[in-house]
């Protein structure tokens, strides 16, 4: 179990916080690519493809090191709702429209991994995330046996009951320790099913980074990092069990009146 404190970072407005998230992002893609010539990332919907599309969408300094590599990435979704890709409610809809409709063809295109369509109609999801587990281990265990897959980074949002991905507070599924993707039938926030990586698989990655922005997240922010009760929220686990693997990039209005340390520099 991790015990250093996660990062936390605020900026004056999205547009400053989009600025520091791509050279957050593009130093992970490189670090990945140097390991084993592939960028593995997992990213949530909300609000989250809005603003890593403004990061990395943005004019390059020139360096490589400053260039997505597209091409070498791979996509997976934390969580989905069982829904058709083309539906409203979709995240891999959500980030096409924000990211991937909007790559320069130069920059190459990401392999995107998706749920299979097929069983968005059945009663139970679980067979979707099994599928979708089967998805995984294709990419993270194709040559070995692995307890965990490994991303490079994984990038959420926060709810504003604490929720992230689509473990919400108090759901059995925080106690899931085998699976790496689990089936909820009964979310909270409709729609009610969906699949999502589970926390040990959260806080095995190499980094791990949560974007939440406007003034609607700092009572839970508060809650997050300054307070007792706070520390069973999912988000809180993802802090505990991450460490200093853990980035928060926040604007300055959802982390006011938070006590929690925020750090100088990147």
């Amino acid at each position: 179990m991790a015990t250093a404190q996660p990062n936390l970072y605020s900026f004056p407005s999205t547009e400053a916080l989009a600025q520091q998230l791509r050279p957050y992002v593009l130093r992970a893609q490189n670090a990945a690519l140097a390991h084993h010539d592939s960028f593995r990332v997992a990213v949530s919907g909300g609000s989250l493809p809005t603003v890593l599309a403004r990061a990395l969408l943005s004019p390059s300094n020139g360096s490589s090191e400053d260039t997505p590599q597209f091409a070498k990435w791979h996509i997976f979704f934390a969580d989905e709702r069982a829904v058709p890709l083309d539906h409203d409610d979709s995240n891999y809809h959500l980030l096409k429209e924000e990211l991937l409709n909007k790559i320069p063809a130069e920059l190459g295109a990401p392999t995107v991994h998706t749920i299979d369509e097929a069983h968005i109609n059945d009663s139970e999801p679980q067979e979707l995330a099994d599928l979708y587990q089967e998805e995984l281990l294709r990419v993270f265990a194709a040559k070995e046996s692995v307890k965990l897959p490994i991303f490079d980074l994984i990038l959420l949002g926060c709810g504003p009951d604490g929720h992230t991905c689509s473990l919400f507070p108090g759901h059995e599924l925080l106690r899931e320790k085998d699976a790496w993707v689990a089936a909820i039938s009964d979310s909270p926030k409709p729609p009610p099913k969906r699949i999502t990586l589970t926390l040990p698989v959260v806080t095995s990655a190499v980094q791990v980074a949560f974007i939440a922005t406007g003034d609607g997240k700092k009572e839970i922010l508060k809650s997050i990092f300054d307070s007792e009760e706070g520390r069973s929220l999912p988000s809180a686990l993802v802090n505990k069990g991450g460490g200093e693997k853990v980035s928060w990039f926040t604007d300055d209005a959802a982390v006011q009146g938070v006590a929690f340390p925020r750090r100088g520099n990147l």
